[in-house]
């Protein structure tokens, strides 16, 4: 089979590959599509992780191969793939940390090497803890495989507005109107919230109130903050959704939310960045900060049921589409977005 290995930082490689062999309690999946993750570009572009691996975890497929012992599922069933399950029993499972148990972390799809969600080739192998464990999802007539892709990344960004508590007739502010951006904005509006978004391209600043961001700004205006007073009776937003790693960002989001308000990083840094504050801001203010990473298994249903049932128009969201030979030239775009780049999607 074709797949795309990490060799190195900024070097990925289209090789062939075994397709991967399967114990009695594992599938095998022939990857249909596959969405370019930020998280994915950060893999390919950092030295995070040693090469040799396939990355791409936003994976929907047929299920072409099941081992013996599997008996829930059949080969041509189509489904999206959860590249890793929670343990259910641990420390942090009992808290709902399921992104920080072991099980989650170590136990992953894979295309050959070590386990990386191997999304970025012709074939994934679905490990049995996965599949005995709700990570297939069966994926209705009426959806397609570009449709069923988002679940995943739906479920990311739903446990952020559950984390933060997002609720009807809330105002949030979301930096950055990229896919997870303008993600946010449709879950904040189906929620009952309204939308103000901000980002530099015009294009997507316009793409954010099409998909129904109440306001959109540029981030660079110096007026933001008394425009955004100005939304919100002078209170400030209820919650702001960091879905860019700005410092920037943060600091207009410490201008822009009220008094008793929440900031939620949803996107990661780099390293070596470093925000200094003043805690008083905090104390004062009462400012809850709080962090959201990866997926929830609690949330998994719902993010599958508003998917397919079409509760935010995924569709809307894709705007390029790769083989996964030229995936270079995908993250290449999604580095140096064009006016109209928002979600890309690679096709082995």
């Amino acid at each position: 089979m074709k797949a795309q290995v990490f060799r190195g930082v900024k070097q990925l490689s289209y090789e062939e590959l075994p397709v991967p062999n399967l114990e009695a309690d594992e599938v095998l999946v022939q990857v249909r599509v596959v969405g370019l993750c930020q998280s994915d570009i950060k893999k390919i572009l950092y030295p995070l992780y040693e090469p040799p691996r396939v990355f791409g975890h936003e994976t929907a497929g047929i299920i072409t191969a099941v081992g013996a012992d599997v008996k829930k599922w059949q080969v041509g069933q189509r489904v999206a793939v959860m590249h890793h399950i929670p343990c259910m029993r641990c420390a942090y499972c009992m808290n709902d940390n399921f992104s920080m148990c072991d099980t989650y972390k170590n136990i992953v799809t894979t295309a050959g090497f070590a386990p990386s969600g191997g999304g970025f080739a012709e074939y994934v192998k679905v490990p049995g803890h996965i599949v005995e464990n709700g990570g297939l999802i069966p994926i209705p007539d009426d959806i397609s495989f570009e449709e069923a892709s988002f679940v995943e990344p739906t479920n990311c960004c739903l446990k952020a507005v559950k984390k933060a508590q997002i609720a009807p007739g809330q105002t949030v502010l979301i930096t950055g109107a990229g896919p997870i951006g303008l993600m946010f904005v449709m879950l904040v509006k189906y929620f009952g919230g309204k939308a103000i978004a901000t980002d530099l391209l015009p294009s997507r600043i316009e793409k954010a109130l099409e998909v129904g961001a109440e306001a959109a700004f540029d981030a660079r205006d110096p007026d933001l903050a008394a425009k955004i007073q100005g939304l919100t009776n002078g209170m400030g937003v209820d919650v702001t959704l960091l879905a860019v790693p700005s410092d920037k960002a943060f600091f207009q989001a410490l201008d822009c939310t009220r008094k008793g308000g929440k900031i939620l990083f949803f996107a990661e840094f780099p390293d070596q960045v470093e925000i200094p504050i003043n805690p008083n801001i905090l104390y004062r203010r009462e400012i809850d900060l709080m962090g959201s990473y990866s997926s929830s298994y609690r949330l998994q249903n719902l993010a599958a049921d508003i998917v397919f049932n079409h509760r935010i128009d995924v569709k809307a969201l894709i705007s390029d589409r790769y083989p996964l030979k030229d995936l270079s030239q995908a993250v290449e775009q999604a580095i140096a977005p064009t006016a109209d780049t928002y979600k890309i999607l690679i096709y082995p």
